[in-house]
């Protein structure tokens, strides 16, 4: 029952930080969650217990460096190499040994990757397609099981901006021991504390 409960605000923190981009951004995105920005990532974040998770979803441009599907030897080998990356939350995330977490489920998801957009999101099937068109995102979910939580002082988000540099900024939306944040963070200040 716990995790229900969890998982209600949960799901409304995307909406929070739509309305904050929203105020920068004015390419609005009809029916999205949070504006497509190149140089902006998202990650929502949730402990409770024993459990981390650990939502990513990013523009294609930032961690690929291009949107369109892979045709070229090349394009395919970065989009293989950005996946690797991706399927090593542990280093990634640089999450603390001492924490002991250990990687309970991943999944990934992109057009790039061959995945066709989500289609229980929206009815409108035909406008979810063109909506999607243009801009590729590459989402990540993930959830550990971490033996000692009490470890996991801070969540450092530095390996994200050094692996992606074309990753300017992060928000996040965090839920811990002491409550609930949204921070924006950079790369000269990418780590915040639980």
């Amino acid at each position: 029952m716990r995790r229900l409960l969890l998982a209600l605000p949960f799901a409304m923190l995307p909406l929070a930080v739509a309305h904050a981009a929203d105020e920068h951004d004015h390419d609005h995105e009809h029916g999205s969650l949070g504006a497509h920005e190149h140089g902006v990532g998202r990650l929502n974040a949730v402990l409770d217990g024993q459990t981390l998770e650990l939502e990513l979803e990013s523009p294609a441009m930032n961690l690929v460096g291009f949107e369109h599907a892979a045709a070229t030897d090349a394009d395919k080998a970065k989009v293989a190499a950005v996946r690797s990356q991706l399927e090593k939350p542990l280093t990634l995330f640089n999450l603390p040994t001492a924490a002991g977490c250990g990687v309970a489920s991943q999944k990934l998801q992109s057009p790039l990757f061959g995945d066709k957009p989500d289609a229980d999101d929206d009815h409108d099937k035909d406008a979810k397609d063109e909506h999607h068109h243009d801009h590729s995102e590459i989402h990540a979910r993930y959830q550990f099981t971490c033996t000692t939580p009490a470890a996991l002082k801070n969540l450092d988000l530095a390996n994200i901006f050094n692996t992606f540099p074309a990753t300017q900024k992060i928000q996040v939306q965090l839920i811990g021991p002491s409550g609930q944040q949204g921070v924006e963070v950079t790369a000269k200040a990418a780590a915040l504390k639980f």
